[in-house]
Order: C-alpha cells, then structure tokens, then sequence
C-alpha cells in the first residue's frame, strides 16, 4: 500500500516526493517568516516547541533553519513544502549525537490560508509525537525534532471545508470547543459552523436581552436516547458563553486558519428563547426550555416585534464575530399554528403573500422572515448563511444555502443563483451511526461507516446532467465550478448533539470519519467508492500513520472493528433509519424535513401535558 518512507499525510497532497532519509530540526532552530504569514509560523513555532520541548526561535533574516515565504504565483490556498538538509560546513564527522542531517525548511504559500496548512502538514511530517502537548518519556521520542525529505505540491479542492458543532442540545464548556477547533484545523478544515441556539438550549450572551440565557440556556431535564422511549434523566442542564469566550474562541480559531459562523436559528428551533421572551412565540404563553428531541410547533410570531428582536440580537453577534459569514438556520419550520392565528393569517395577506388562489399563505412568511433578516446581516456588510428549505423567490441572492436534506436542493438553490455548501444528510451526519456492531452506542440515522464518508461525492455527475444546465445552453456544468449564476462553495460535515453528551461522546461520533470528509474536502476528486484502491489506501494509510496521531493527541474515537466497552450505552435504545428505503422514495431529494402531509414524519398524538412536536427530522 505505502512506500516505507511515506508519511501518511491526511489529508492526502497533491503531490509528494519522499526523497531521503530523516533530518533533524534541533533546539535553538530559526523561523523566518513573511509578515503576512507569521500567524501560521508562529501557532507552528509554539505547538511543535511544545511538543519536543525545544525552542523554535522567530528571528527576521537573512536566513533561517524554516523559511516560510509567500509566492503569488500559487493559487488561493495553495502551498509547496521542502524538507531538505543543510550542507556540510566542513568534511568533519560528526559526534553521534548528531548523526542526523540539519534539516532545512521552505515552505511557499500563496496566502496565509496556504500557509496554515503547510504547516500542519509539517506537523503531521514529524510524527505522532508532533500531536502531544509536552515530550513523552519514551526512548523513541528525541528531544529533538525530526522530518523526512519530502517535496509537496498541494492545494485545495474546495474553499468551503466545514464542519458544524451543536452546542445547543448539549453544551460543550469552552476548552471543549478549542479542543475541536484544534483537531479541525489539523485536518485542513477551515470553517466551524457553531450551532449556538435551538429548541433545548440558547448559548449565547445578549447584553440587550439577559433573559436569554438567564432562562433558556438551562433546561430541567433531557431525553436519554430516542424521545419514542419518553426516557428522561431528571438531571438539570444546562450553560452558555460569554462574549469574551466567543470572541476569545473566534480569535483562537482564526490563529489556526479556521472561520467560526455563528449560528442563530428562526424562525423554527426557537423554544428556549420563547420560554425567556413568551411574546416571541405563537402562543404567547411561558413554558420552560424543551426537554426532549424533534421538531417544535411553537415557531417565532412573524412579527415586526420579533424581527427588531432578532435584528438586536444580530447586531450584537455581528460585533462579537468579526467572520464573513452569519448562518440563520431557517430549517423545519412547521406552520400549523400559524394557519390557526388570524393575526398571522392577516399579516399574510397584508405583507401581499398569497397563493395561487388568492387565500392569504402563512408558509410563505417562512422565507419572508429569513429573508428579511438575511438583509439585516448583508446590510452590516455580511453573508447570511441558510438551510435549504429557506430558499424563496424573497432570499436575497448573496446568501449561501447548504443543502442537508439530500442533493437536489443544493442543486435547485444553485440554479437560483445561490453559492452553495453540500452537507447532505444521507453522508455527512456524523451523529449518525458509523456502523452495524450490536454495542453500537444509541444508534440513530443511517449507517454511514468510515468507508461511507470516503466516498462522499458533494456533486454526482448524474444530478449535474439530469438538473443542473447553463442558462440558456443546455450544457451540463462540471463540479466545482458555475451553474447558473451559483457556485458549488464546498462541503460541510455536522455533529448534532442530542446524543452527544459529552467530549468523549462527540469523539466518538466524528472520529475518524471526519478525517475521511476531510481528504474529500481538500484533496484531488478520485474514485473513493468502498472497495477502489484509493478506498482501500486511505484506510490502510488512516490506521497505520493517523490514528496514532489522534492516539496522541487524547482522541477518543471509534475504533474501526466497533467500540470499546466503556464507549457503549447499554439499554439506551436509538432510531435507525433506513437509506436505501429512503432514497428510493425520495430521490436525490432525501427525506429528512418537516412535511404536514401525514404519514411517517408526524409524531403521534402528544401524551398528557407533553407539547405537540413533529417527527425528529434531520437528526434520527
């Protein structure tokens, strides 16, 4: 599978030579680097000192041991990586000490987005031992650092390489979040979507609105498992973050390359600030933060009132991100109690929104209310970011849609005229379960394995040449590049957390199957289906050279054979799903959403004191 001396680089380059034996970069080794590039140098200097306990100096010229240097002529994103060994100084041998080579680092990016992924390819270069936080006592780790001779050419497949962490359905303190942050940055993935507010929990501070947090980040109880059981813990939960954190968590994340959206999610998944605010919801009436899982009737009231509340709230995770981006959920919104207030039926037909009948159409204050908010953030100099089903004819075109319920959304949104993110459900749900074991812990969703993940393609050529033609021509646009007026951004994964408890349990989920949506994310487009050489080299390549270094680094992930004892959750039951049943119903389409036409994805008829909800949607 490998060559000996290959170093199993994941994700993998474009382009790698392996052309020698080993050097060594020894204590007191100097760093130059380009003043645009020294955020990427320096995170690099530190982590690696810290590692092998040496220093790595920073000094400003003429030369040094790392160069690292901007080369304009690359692409965006694009860097080359040499590795090589200083001459000789004199024909003299040397002590055994030193019986390696110097090594002499160049690096050339194009950019400082370039340059942060050279250096965390320099970093996987020196071994696991680059992925501790201080040198383990072992003989085979030496004080000093050591690389082998490479050449790397390498760039990036996509701009947009994200991942999404729900902070709202379980709290995650903030070392836990830089924790995540940290391990997406060493898989070159560039964007963390935080899902910061939903039904179960609202996690952020809003000076202008205390009851926020002081009410909705905390929730009585959670539902253990699927919510079918009715199981309850009886255990209070509950936390949020300040704007300092934020702004702390943004600013040590933007140090490793990576963008942090923050998400607010209207006008569905909204019950924690309706029970802080009663006269934001539907029914006006004060209940407590949302216990157990599934898709919520109480929505937002279309309201002016609600919209200048959420405008203040913008404004204020305006101030605190200072990121391009602001993501507005828009997801599953059930507008059943909407059609039965004629306050909202009335607001219909003066906003002029109606159907082809004539007949006030409450569904379409759906998108009126996103896109009115979409506005908002473009208007602060902005993009908003959206889940698919908040596309409308109102969607301001800036606005970048990801597509999670299947693919011909992504495709549709494309052909408006969206930029577009690929996060389909049927692949990139890391909740969902990795495998078949009988210990499998809380088993939800559809069976996506390691394997699985690898062979995700955000854009298959049938969907481009069945739905997808330039305007105007009726020639199928290829991947990664315009359709329409749209383009195909990149590709998200997400970590939903109903059934993520803790650390421990959101490793379990992500790992390793986010270092397979990585190679997808940022490496050359191959045939990755389960079974073709490059599926059968990336797992040999995962096991043998990266889990070591997630081993390092304190990973608690998924074994690939199923899990470990202490990782399972004996008698707590999940909702498996089936995916070839479902994708044969619905096409590329999916069938995750909230649809009130009956049948399966409404809930039955609410027990005694419990709130109607629908069926769980995205997540089970």
């Amino acid at each position: 599978m490998h060559h000996p001396g290959d170093p199993g680089l994941v994700p993998v380059p474009a382009s790698m030579q392996v052309r020698g034996p080993l050097a060594r970069l020894g204590d007191g080794a100097t760093v130059l680097a380009d003043p645009a590039l020294r955020p990427a140098a320096r995170w690099w200097r530190q982590a690696l000192g810290r590692a092998f306990g040496i220093d790595l100096v920073p000094v400003t010229g003429p030369a040094a041991d790392v160069v690292v240097a901007r080369d304009a002529g690359l692409p965006a994103g694009a860097y080359r990586l040499d590795v090589g060994t200083a001459a000789p100084a004199a024909a003299t041998p040397r002590p055994a000490t030193d019986a390696l080579p110097p090594a002499v680092v160049r690096i050339e990016a194009a950019d400082l987005s370039g340059a942060h992924a050279a250096v965390q390819a320099l970093r996987q270069l020196a071994g696991p031992a680059a992925f501790r936080s201080a040198p383990a006592p072992y003989r085979d780790v030496p004080s000093e650092l050591l690389l082998p001779a490479v050449r790397i050419e390498d760039h990036p497949r996509f701009e947009w390489r994200g991942v999404l962490l729900d902070v709202a359905r379980h709290f995650l303190p903030k070392h836990d979040v830089l924790r995540f942050v940290d391990l997406a940055a060493a898989h070159r993935l560039n964007v963390l979507q935080l899902h910061l507010t939903d039904d179960q929990g609202w996690r952020v501070q809003v000076h202008r609105y205390p009851e926020l947090t002081r009410t909705g980040a905390w929730r009585r109880e959670s539902t253990v498992g699927t919510w079918r059981t009715g199981s309850r813990d009886g255990r209070p939960h509950g936390g949020f973050y300040t704007q300092d954190d934020l702004r702390e968590i943004v600013a040590y994340a933007r140090d490793r390359g990576v963008t942090v959206v923050p998400e607010i999610d209207v006008p569905g998944h909204v019950e924690a600030a309706v029970a802080a605010y009663p006269e934001l919801g539907t029914r006006k009436d004060r209940q407590g933060v949302r216990t157990t899982w599934g898709i919520s009737q109480d929505v937002l009231d279309p309201s002016e009132g609600s919209l200048a509340f959420f405008r203040h709230v913008l404004d204020e995770v305006l101030d605190v991100f200072d990121t391009p981006f602001v993501a507005l959920g828009g997801d599953e919104v059930p507008t059943t109690l909407w059609r039965d207030a004629p306050h909202i039926v009335a607001r219909a037909r003066a906003l002029g929104l109606v159907g082809p009948d004539g007949a006030p159409d409450v569904a379409q204050l759906h998108g009126w209310f996103v896109s009115r908010l979409a506005e908002h953030v473009s208007d602060a100099g902005r993009r908003a970011v959206v889940w698919d089903e908040a596309v409308s004819p109102m969607l301001p075109r800036d606005v970048i849609v990801t597509s999670w319920r299947g693919y011909a959304q992504g495709a549709a949104a494309l052909a408006a005229g969206h930029d577009v993110v690929m996060a389909p459900e049927q692949v990139v749900y890391l909740d969902h379960r990795a495998g078949d074991h009988p210990a499998e812990p809380i088993p939800v969703g559809f069976l996506r394995t390691v394997e699985d993940v690898y062979a995700f393609d955000p854009f298959p050529a049938a969907l481009g040449a069945g739905d997808l033609r330039a305007p105007g021509t009726g020639t199928p646009q290829t991947p990664g590049t315009r359709r329409g007026a749209g383009r195909l951004l990149g590709v998200q994964a997400q970590v939903w957390s109903e059934h993520l408890d803790s650390a421990r349990r959101v490793d379990y989920a992500t790992y390793p199957r986010l270092a397979a949506f990585a190679e997808v994310a940022w490496s050359p487009a191959v045939d990755r289906e389960p079974g073709t050489t490059a599926s059968k080299e990336f797992l040999d390549r995962l096991e043998r050279r990266h889990l070591p270094r997630l081993d390092a680094y304190g990973v608690e992930y998924r074994p690939l054979a199923g899990p470990l004892p202490w990782q399972t959750r004996p008698g707590v039951e999940g909702y498996p799903r089936d995916l070839a049943a479902e994708t044969a119903a619905g096409g590329w389409a999916g069938m995750g959403g909230w649809r009130e036409d009956g049948g399966v994805e409404n809930l039955p008829s609410p027990a005694a004191g419990e709130r109607p909800g629908g069926r769980l949607g995205r997540r089970e």
